[in-house]
């Protein structure tokens, strides 16, 4: 029984941090058109703005957690403008469009490294050092505070993308892109508050998962391929699936991390998500459209 709360536990928690890119990629996808491979970047980026902040301004764990936010956010407009602006008219935009941000991905990391050297870095301790017993299941300060953070982060969107002005033309763009910009909705000034907003959900998962592990100028690669994996057999462009996506493989990661070994998580992943796509090439959710899919 214990083994079994402590995968659950573990799971969640998992399926909370990479939930967010994995979201944040489907939100990108369905509303822009873009397969963004710079969150790895983004990802980076936000941990050492919060750890900067944290240095050499206020070490206040909750003002270090919102620089981390807001440092996302200004990495997610950089991208925009550098890549989807320049070429979202462009023809092959999607081709050039993932490798402009895969681009960005390597060579913002290089940048961090020249900069900040190659010694990883850790941030403070967010929540706290408390711990909850259930059924002899020890629960840390900081799984508590991943769930309950990721949580609210993502309710905190979906309520801004469904009572704002500025969300619904996000979701208009998710819905029919052609028909929002029939009616005026303007692709770039959609792009720079899609890119935002999902930099915002990168920057929260880049200071959850760096005070449990470590920041360094290329964490952010392997986060991302864990949210464009998971996004891609969530289905595509659903955040619905994406979610659901995140929860299988959290679990997976979680029992593969008990039974065999940490070493093995990647390869059981991606032979998870190989057996869904096989059984389902449209993604748990499928709702990939023709015109983007040709």
């Amino acid at each position: 029984m214990n083994d079994i709360i402590f995968i659950v536990i573990n799971g969640i928690t998992v399926a909370s941090i990479y939930g967010l890119i994995a979201v944040a990629v489907s939100i990108t996808w369905s509303a822009l058109g873009l397969l963004n491979l710079s969150y790895g970047f983004i990802f980076s980026f936000a941990g050492y703005g919060a750890w900067l902040a944290e240095r050499y301004l206020y070490g206040e764990p909750i003002f270090v957690m919102f620089m981390g936010i807001a440092a996302g956010i200004v990495g997610g407009v950089m991208v925009c403008l550098l890549v989807f602006i320049p070429v979202h008219d462009k023809p092959n935009f999607t081709i050039r469009g993932m490798i402009g941000t895969l681009a960005i991905s390597l060579i913002g990391g290089q940048i961090l490294l020249q900069n900040f050297g190659p010694k990883a870095k850790l941030l403070p301790e967010f929540f706290g050092y408390g711990k909850i017993k259930i059924l002899d299941v020890t629960l840390t300060a900081d799984k508590i505070g991943i769930i309950c953070s990721s949580i609210v982060m993502l309710a905190i969107v979906v309520r801004w993308m469904k009572s704002s002005r500025r969300g619904l033309e996000i979701r208009a763009m998710m819905m029919n892109p052609h028909a929002a910009s029939i009616v005026g909705i303007g692709v770039r000034k959609t792009g720079i508050y899609v890119m935002a907003v999902t930099g915002a959900m990168t920057g929260l998962s880049a200071v959850l998962l760096s005070q449990t592990y470590y920041l360094s100028p290329f964490s952010g690669l392997t986060p991302m391929i864990k949210g464009v994996s998971i996004a891609l057999m969530g289905g595509l462009g659903s955040v619905r699936g994406a979610v659901i996506a995140a929860i299988i493989l959290g679990f997976n990661e979680a029992l593969t991390s008990k039974f065999l070994g940490g070493r093995y998580v990647l390869m059981t992943q991606f032979l998870l998500i190989i057996i869904v796509l096989i059984i389902r090439p449209r993604g748990i959710a499928g709702i990939l459209d023709k015109a983007r899919e040709a």
